[in-house]
């Protein structure tokens, strides 16, 4: 009947349609006036009608009316479309902005181009009353600009794409070995070195193959500014995320001393241009300590988020075994190894950004050596980081590879492109249950929800991040808002039904989502190498 992607917890049909028309007019009260001006700008320009503004919300009779019901959760809204016209609530705005996404949905797959394709067109809802609500607070995707760079209107396009998709925090990878994509004042050469490599391995870290031009780019503040302020105009928190101690070669390259070097010379590492586990990471003193602490100082004006993401992940620590210094730090401060030490270094960002009213996040690598204190954790190596966590008191995003990363190859073809990881279909996404069942209730609600993750080492360009993104990112968009049945018993079948008119919207959004028979011929990447895993991920 309504074919909503993500599903709402309640849709009861009605006897009839409502009209919109030229004298259709919009009501939002004070407090929802911004989605006011987000839906009228959106309609106005698919459906060609002036739709003007209401002064009260009587005025919206045979229009649309907006406004807060104290009643409702922060997220929640209610849809009621009758003869009356269309009137959706919510608890907050951005209960109402949801609403406001499942009304564009209604309206059809026209509804979501830039300009009218028929004048004529009779503009519809059927009436019914929709009763929804989001599962989770951390409805997230992580979009990897470092080792693909992604120009700022591309950014503005996937926030985009994720408000249509009701997902709500934008984890922003900003920085890597491959390069470093924010403008950091201080430090000017994070950009003006590490923001560019010389060349690119195309494929997996295994081809022979070689992109030889200089790849690169970087947001400048008022760049972050300006996405910042788009992602909470549609309700989306932008976490940021600056890489340590590993995954830091690109800040080397641009400032030696950050790196062991009384372990290796520093001043020969550039920008890296391949992929995998870099052995160069950072110093653990206190010149690396204080230079980040200025990068977060700026990270922390530019962002408002809650989290701040700090990596924490695959780093290395054969160069701190072999470095003085680090083996020096292990001595003054007692601790066991080279894990502990990791421990401390994130643990002073932990305290740093503490006392500063934010909260780090971060891979489950923090895990290693203890955790810090007040941390929370991004578990991808599976679900048992994120167990550990929760039963610990940590609160937790899950993010399992095995499961949401999106690089990972959907299908066993040959003609898939650059096939990366395991083989994780449409379905299997729709099946993927973020909370492992091992958790008790109390320790559950230490799931703040649940993420996919892009990460673009094959991803060249925007075509290929939509490929591997779509449909796949609509499945994971209901695993994280709807009240799904266990995953074996969930109907994926339905869920195929209301995809073919989901298709028609992506069409007219302009995403190059993988068709359901398979890659076109142009999306395909005949002779790039990958790295396809055989068999079945494991499920823990």
């Amino acid at each position: 009947m309504t074919e909503l992607i993500p599903a709402p917890r309640s849709a009861v049909a009605g006897s009839g349609e409502a009209r919109l028309t030229r004298h259709s007019r919009l009501y939002a009260d004070p407090a929802t006036e911004g989605v006011g001006h987000w839906l009228g700008a959106v309609l106005r320009q698919a459906t060609g009608l002036p739709l003007r503004e209401g002064r009260e919300l009587d005025d919206a009779e045979g229009g649309i009316g907006l406004r807060l019901d104290p009643g409702l959760g922060p997220e929640e809204y209610r849809l009621v479309s009758d003869r009356f016209g269309v009137l959706v609530e919510g608890g907050g705005a951005a209960g109402v902005f949801w609403g406001a996404q499942t009304l564009r949905q209604l309206l059809g797959p026209e509804a979501y181009r830039r300009a009218p394709l028929d004048r004529d067109r009779v503009w519809s809802v059927p009436y019914l009353r929709i009763e929804d609500a989001p599962r989770f607070r951390w409805r997230g995707l992580m979009l990897d600009v470092a080792r693909h760079f992604t120009p700022k209107e591309g950014v503005l396009r996937y926030l985009d794409l994720m408000a249509a998709h009701k997902l709500n925090v934008f984890h922003f990878h900003l920085t890597d070995d491959q390069g470093w994509r924010i403008e950091i004042e201080r430090h000017p050469r994070l950009t003006e070195i590490g923001s560019w490599r010389a060349r690119t391995k195309t494929g997996h870290r295994a081809s022979p193959l070689w992109e030889d031009k200089p790849h690169g780019g970087y947001y400048t503040q008022d760049d972050i500014r300006e996405i910042v302020a788009y992602a909470a105009q549609r309700h989306i928190t932008v976490v940021p995320e600056i890489d340590v101690p590993g995954h830091s070669q690109a800040a080397i390259a641009a400032y030696p001393e950050l790196g062991n070097t009384d372990v290796i010379d520093t001043t020969a590492l550039s920008v890296w241009d391949t992929w995998g586990i870099n052995p160069n990471v950072l110093a653990p003193t206190d010149n690396t300590l204080r230079f980040y602490e200025g990068v977060l100082e700026e990270v922390l004006r530019l962002f408002p988020s809650e989290f701040v993401h700090i990596g924490g992940d695959e780093c290395p620590k054969d160069q701190w075994r072999r470095s003085k210094t680090a083996q020096a730090r292990i001595r003054e401060l007692g601790l066991a190894d080279e894990d502990e030490l990791q421990s401390w270094f994130i643990g002073h960002f932990d305290t740093w950004l503490a006392a500063r009213g934010r909260r780090l996040i971060g891979w489950d690598e923090i895990l290693e050596g203890g955790l810090a204190e007040g941390a929370a954790v991004s578990s991808w190596r599976g679900y048992a980081g994120g167990i550990a966590a929760a039963r610990a008191g940590h609160d937790v995003v899950m993010c399992p590879e095995q499961q949401v990363y999106l690089d990972h190859r959907q299908d066993p073809g040959p003609e898939e492109p650059v096939p990366i990881g395991w083989v994780r279909t449409l379905e299997d996404v729709y099946r993927f249950e973020p909370v492992p069942p091992e958790l008790t209730p109390e320790e559950a609600r230490h799931v703040l929800g649940t993420q996919a993750n892009l990460w673009t080492e094959v991803m060249e360009d925007h075509a290929r991040v939509d490929y591997q993104a779509f449909p796949r990112l609509a499945a994971f968009a209901e695993v994280a808002w709807s009240a799904l049945p266990a995953p074996a018993e969930r109907d994926f079948a339905e869920f195929q039904h209301r995809m073919t008119t989901h298709y028609r919207r992506l069409d007219a959004l302009g995403v190059a989502y993988r068709p359901p028979t398979g890659p076109l011929p142009w999306q395909r990447r005949p002779g790039v190498v990958g790295r396809p895993i055989d068999g079945p991920p494991p499920s823990r």
